[in-house]
């Protein structure tokens, strides 16, 4: 039976038609590098939690790197005197 195609009925496992093979998938050439193609593949199930994830710890990093950062002091705003009147 060598170089003898198989049938379907032959296969020790029933398979139906509807899980045949996908031909439409042959046709890609490669990754896919235009912005498009990144944008549908970030939003797919698992890559989008990912994508979420990592836009979460880059405002947290952000907003902490710009919490720690100290104001730079002018000279010439300093507290008024003590003997000043306040009205």
């Amino acid at each position: 039976m060598i170089g003898a195609r198989i049938r379907r009925a032959d296969l020790p496992l029933p398979i139906p038609a509807r899980f045949e093979q996908n031909h439409g998938m042959e046709n890609e050439t490669g990754p896919t590098t235009s912005l498009k193609g990144l944008v549908q593949w970030a939003i797919t199930p698992p890559q989008a939690y990912v994508v979420y994830v990592i836009g979460l710890l880059l405002v947290f990093s952000v907003s902490y790197l710009a919490g720690t950062m100290n104001p730079k002091k002018s000279p010439g705003a300093e507290p008024p005197a003590v003997s000043a009147p306040r009205n």
